[in-house]
């Protein structure tokens, strides 16, 4: 063997190692992005998408030791797929949280039903609408790009072949569920507030009018009515969700107080 060809096998060995380190943490982030890891879409389709991700971020991110030895592969491998897995359920939140805005908003105005099967996930029509829209904003608005941009940030804050903190971990985990809910059920408050306003006017129209079959009457205004306010609310309810999203993918580790 030429020490040429000894010199270019050493290189390519520490830039497979390397290209492997990205691929650990890459791959849980990618398989709960938004639109690229839905379960409709096929395993090798995501492989695919997982090395494109690769080669973009690979260069960007900066060299390590390769390890010596199965304990520090390991290390290797455990802290990459956690660090990643950390990452993509704060995304995957997101979308959880259209999907309980959209059921939130479904039981308020009686649509909780229909199409409810047209999702890999049982879902009302209303979380059908929103979550296909939002992965449509999201991907039109740069996901890619701005996902690429989160993994290399996360070698800033999670460094490669190190655990973070329980607690730390713990607390962030608390607070962007807590977010998520939160974010959810804003995204529904036009729906609940139409509910509460039918169901107080139904009351005052029933005690007047003991004789009037007013469930019969109103049922058809309350679909009516939350169609219309997902009519007019969705592009701000959409809107809202992106900004949020956004600032996730900015600084995933900021919480609002």
């Amino acid at each position: 063997m030429t020490p040429a060809l000894a010199e270019l096998l050493d290189i390519a060995n520490r830039y497979l190692w390397h290209g492997l380190a990205v691929f650990l943490r890459v791959a849980p982030i990618v398989s709960m992005l938004p639109a690229f890891g839905e379960r409709t879409v096929p395993a090798r389709v995501k492989l695919v998408i997982i090395l494109c991700f690769v080669l973009i971020i690979a260069p960007a991110v900066p060299g390590f030791a390769m390890p010596m030895g199965f304990d520090a592969l390991t290390l290797l491998i455990g802290t990459e797929t956690v660090a990643g897995l950390t990452l993509g359920i704060g995304i995957r939140l997101f979308i959880l949280a259209l999907q309980t805005a959209g059921s939130i908003a479904a039981q308020s105005t009686s649509l909780s039903q229909i199409l409810g099967g047209a999702a890999a996930d049982p879902l009302p029509a209303m979380g059908y609408i929103l979550i296909i829209g939002g992965i449509a904003l999201a991907v039109m608005s740069g996901l890619h790009v701005k996902a690429a941009a989160l993994v290399i940030l996360s070698y800033e804050m999670l460094p490669m072949g190190q655990f973070p903190g329980a607690q730390i971990i713990s607390e962030w985990g608390v607070s962007k569920v807590a977010e998520a809910f939160a974010l959810s059920f804003t995204l529904a408050a036009p729906f609940v507030i139409l509910s509460v306003v039918y169901n107080l006017a139904l009351g005052v129209i029933n005690k007047a009018m003991p004789q009037l079959m007013v469930a019969f009457v109103g049922a058809p205004l309350i679909t009516a009515g939350g169609l219309l306010v997902l009519l007019l609310a969705s592009s701000f309810m959409l809107e809202r969700w992106l900004e949020a999203l956004d600032n996730y993918l900015a600084n995933p580790y900021w919480t609002p107080r």
